[in-house]
């Protein structure tokens, strides 16, 4: 599927509110910006039962005290397999979704520190990171940039 259909299934969906469509709107180029750095269209996401996201707690090595929560986006449904504690669970399955609906979850996803995209398949090697916080920061600019100034009324004396 496409960037803008994938774009047009999440403002269709999005609740009808008068104002969340036109969210989704206005963050729309940058979701498609970031969808046209990675290389697929759609990627496999771990979850639950409950179709909750998988959450994996990384350790930095040099420095054990350092962790980020992180959510593996899979470019094939083999992939998953290369992660260890991955496939072990039945109570887990991976589930086909487009890109640009991944990136827009991810602001949602308070625990999660980011998504890493397994980008070569049957390969951990090539991967792409999307931190949440820059996310945020470049969709609250976008929002900004779509605001209008507010106009003085020429009459308000």
């Amino acid at each position: 599927m496409d960037l803008e259909r994938q774009i047009q299934l999440l403002i269709d969906n999005a609740p009808h509110d008068g104002i969340t469509p036109n969210i989704v709107a206005a963050i729309s180029p940058v979701l498609s910006a970031i969808a046209q750095r990675l290389r697929h269209s759609q990627y496999y996401i771990l979850q639950n039962l409950e179709s909750e996201w998988v959450l994996t707690t990384l350790s930095n090595r040099a420095n054990p005290g350092l962790e980020k929560r992180v959510i593996y986006a899979f470019s094939t449904i083999q992939d998953v397999s290369l992660i260890p504690s991955a496939g072990l669970d039945p109570q887990i399955v991976a589930k086909p979704l487009p890109v640009t609906h991944i990136l827009f979850q991810l602001v949602a996803l308070e625990p999660v520190d980011s998504i890493v995209f397994l980008e070569t398949p049957g390969q951990t090697t090539h991967t792409v990171e999307v931190q949440r916080n820059e996310l945020q920061k470049l969709m609250q600019q976008q929002i900004k940039k779509q605001q209008k100034p507010k106009q003085v009324p020429p009459d308000i004396a």
